[in-house]
């Protein structure tokens, strides 16, 4: 099968790789319909490197059609139509029964110390294949799919995978209050449907803060109030706060993550990393290794006293110098972490009707078919082509 493999840092080619099987009772054979790019997988094309292996399959949001089920899989059987959670969880383990589906205790990747298994995301989480592929060997498949009906397009559906519970969850850890205000720091694929959530939930005000023009221009499109970051280059947090009453929004979501812009030390501290022997960067990156923290540092500066935070952009860095007196001093409120897929997923659904209230069904600007895969990478990394959300098409 035709499969987008890793190749080393920038370095995504389409290989033809064995087709996957059934390796234990609990797998499933899914054929991908329609599989994402995801903004995190740019982090391992850029500054995670030292966690993969030439030829890794990536990708974690894909749907498809089930081809063949494990002998102990009963809910699921050929011919169904699902779209698979970028994490791999049981659905009966202790934290699976919190719903914390991300900590899941069976797919735990302890040997690196990290939460559940997931696809295409390295040797830290499980080093499982990912979903740019033609076929999917999905483990733990009696719980790790959202089954959804025949007929819509694939568009409607395929962002349960990742977008919109990593969306819904960053607005629910965001705990606006009634009347409140919410900035959105990052318009990517997550910022960009945070704020149509945070609009569809009644969120009173919603603020969203990027510096890439076409980004801006779709959240206005959408009523979505927009700050263009590169006209305040030096005065971010003053310009939030001049528009909010002086105190700033009552809460910021951190949408971009561990590869800010504003964050040049960092930045090359982690371009020097990625270019160590991998013997010696990983356990330098697992102990020692920093994230870009521009949004960060932004999101504590500007939201209010009292006021909460909500990361939904991935960190990996283990010595990141956090500003603790502002936030303690401020009180700000900090809740972080991968969104807990199947947690969200019957919120979510009743809104995927051809009313299409969040926009689904044009959420994506691209959609290619998998064999330009490496030009997709490298326009969404640079954000060239209006790029912000990929699909491929296997």
């Amino acid at each position: 099968m035709k499969a987008v493999t890793w190749h080393g840092k920038r370095d995504v080619r389409v290989d033809n790789v064995p087709d996957p099987k059934i390796e234990e009772p609990t797998d499933a054979i899914v054929r991908i319909t329609t599989t994402n790019i995801c903004g995190s997988d740019l982090h391992l094309y850029e500054v995670l490197g030292a966690f993969m292996d030439e030829g890794d399959i990536l990708g974690h949001e894909p749907m498809g059609i089930v081809e063949e089920v494990g002998s102990e899989v009963t809910n699921l059987q050929p011919g169904d139509r699902v779209v698979m959670p970028f994490q791999i969880s049981c659905g009966s383990c202790y934290m699976c029964n919190l719903e914390l589906y991300t900590q899941c205790e069976i797919t735990q990747v302890r040997d690196q110390g990290m939460g559940a298994a997931i696809f295409g995301y390295s040797k830290l989480y499980g080093h499982i294949p990912g979903a740019q592929a033609e076929y999917l060997r999905v483990p733990r498949a009696q719980f790790t799919h959202i089954k959804v009906p025949h007929g819509p397009p694939d568009d409607r559906y395929v962002y349960l995978s990742d977008v919109l519970p990593t969306a819904w969850q960053a607005v629910a850890y965001a705990d606006v209050p009634p009347g409140g205000t919410l900035a959105v720091l990052g318009l990517g694929p997550i910022g960009d449907m945070a704020c149509r959530i945070a609009t569809h939930l009644g969120v009173e005000r919603v603020i969203g803060i990027d510096r890439v023009p076409e980004r801006l221009e779709r959240a206005a499109a959408r009523g979505v109030e927009t700050v263009d970051m590169r006209e305040h280059k030096k005065d971010l947090g003053d310009a939030i706060r001049t528009i909010t009453d002086g105190r700033g929004p009552d809460s910021v979501i951190d949408a971009v993550g561990m590869e800010a812009h504003g964050s040049p030390v960092n930045k090359m501290a982690q371009q020097a990393a990625s270019k160590l022997p991998d013997v010696v960067a990983r356990p330098m990156m697992k102990t020692a290794g920093t994230d870009r923290l521009g949004a960060l540092y932004s999101a504590i500066d500007m939201v209010r006293r009292g006021g909460t935070i909500s990361l939904s952009g991935v960190y990996g860095g283990m010595a990141d110098p956090i500003p603790m007196l502002t936030l303690f001093d401020k009180q700000v409120q900090l809740r972080m972490g991968q969104a807990n897929v199947k947690r969200y997923a019957d919120d979510i659904l009743p809104l995927l009707t051809d009313d299409d209230p969040l926009g689904v069904d044009t959420f994506a600007t691209h959609r290619l078919p998998i064999d330009e895969a490496p030009t997709a990478y490298r326009n969404f990394q640079k954000k060239d082509d209006g790029t912000v959300k990929v699909q491929l098409k296997p």
